[in-house]
């Protein structure tokens, strides 16, 4: 897979932070190399946050976030600075945008103190420098810059580099769980939920990642998935399925084959599956009129038969026989205050990066909201979850 084809969630997000008028667009688009964010004189000319995937080197594939100002005011202001506070929870480098004619105002003392709070590596741009008289010495985090002459931007851009750069192997979705030679099984149903002529991000991530570690993919939808396995001629060491045809696919599988899905080996390759799997068992305690978030990472056109506001939905309510409020979110768009929640049910976030995905996952920690994911629930729902997770002996 190409720089110009890594997936959005797979990239180091750089965001670029600041009150208005501070340069922030003009300085990410002499960072860049390019026309990214619309300049002005006028205040709050950029309103939404501004997504743009590329390649900074030497650092590779990455994702540059151009922020509406800190101290926008008025009702839509307080929206766009709430907008600009959820894309802290993405990023993993920061960049704070100071004019240096003025210093720190107290919205930049307090973004400092949320890039802390999150642990979120930061550096401080102090920008039209060449409007300055003179400089003062800058501390490690700091740098003089100027977006109209470029005077210092090269620097910039050492400076994030090596605070994004991690000496961290990167993960595998299931290559350490397979060896060279080995074949697997992916079982990809083709409905109307299914897009048009391609598979689904997690299935063209996984179908590398088994590629990758030297071992054969075989796709194969689930109506012909009990075929398939008679026509290999050898048992396939691992078997993987979308959740929605999970049961199917389970009485099909015979036993001694390890058998999970997508969502549970995307929970693991974020990080999170021993939390989801202990989140699932909260679907015993739920009473009564009791308020169920559902939440996805990522926006997309409804169908009839949506399986985060349409299926889920009713296989909770048959098993659990309860009369269960459902909330829905989607996208960037997640409450910071769970208090109301008594179960949260999050989608694999295959469009998530790993920071956000914490984020969220440690907001319900910390709220003692029990979390899980569309996979691993319905895993619960239909007995099969010690089996789908028999291959992690840790759990």
């Amino acid at each position: 897979m190409g720089l110009n084809k890594t997936p959005s969630s797979n990239r180091v997000h750089i965001g670029f932070f600041g009150k208005r008028n501070s340069g922030k667009s003009s300085m990410v688009n002499a960072v860049t190399g390019q026309d990214l964010a619309v300049v002005s004189d006028i205040k709050g000319t950029t309103t939404d946050p501004v997504y743009k995937a590329m390649e900074l080197l030497p650092l590779g594939p990455v994702v540059i976030i151009d922020t509406p100002g800190i101290d926008d005011e008025g009702a839509l202001g307080e929206l766009r600075v709430k907008k600009s506070r959820q894309v802290l929870n993405k990023t993993d480098v920061a960049v704070l945008v100071i004019d240096s004619r003025y210093g720190k105002a107290r919205e930049d003392e307090e973004l400092i103190a949320l890039f802390e709070k999150k642990k979120i590596n930061y550096i401080i741009a102090w920008n039209k420098a060449d409007l300055l008289e003179r400089e003062w010495p800058a501390a490690e985090k700091e740098i003089f810059v100027s977006a109209n002459t470029g005077q210092g931007i090269d620097g910039l851009k050492e400076k994030i580099v090596a605070m994004a750069s991690t000496e961290e192997p990167a993960r595998q979705i299931v290559g350490d769980l397979i060896s060279p030679s080995d074949f697997v099984v992916l079982v990809t149903p083709i409905d109307k939920a299914a897009p048009k002529g391609r598979l689904i991000l997690p299935q063209q991530q996984t179908i590398r990642d088994i590629l990758d570690a030297g071992a054969a993919a075989i796709v194969v939808k689930d109506s012909e998935y009990r075929q398939t396995l008679e026509k290999l001629g050898e048992r396939p060491s691992l078997v993987i399925t979308d959740s929605q045809v999970f049961d199917k696919v389970s009485a099909n599988t015979p036993e001694g084959i390890f058998l999970t899905s997508f969502s549970i080996i995307f929970a693991r390759y974020k990080g999170n599956l021993e939390i989801a799997v202990k989140g699932a068992r909260a679907l015993e305690t739920l009473q009564e009129e009791d308020v169920v978030l559902i939440s996805e990472g990522c926006t997309h056109h409804r169908q009839c038969e949506d399986i985060g506001t349409v299926k889920l939905p009713r296989w909770i309510k048959d098993y659990t026989k309860k009369r269960l409020d459902f909330r829905f979110t989607s996208g960037t768009e997640f409450p910071e205050d769970l208090s109301e929640y008594k179960m949260i049910v999050h989608c694999g976030g295959c469009m998530l990066n790993e920071r956000e995905m914490k984020y969220r996952l440690k907001c319900a920690e910390d709220q003692n909201v029990p979390i899980t994911n569309y996979g691993i629930l319905i895993a619960y729902m239909k007995g099969i979850l010690e089996r789908s997770i028999a291959m992690f002996p840790d759990l």
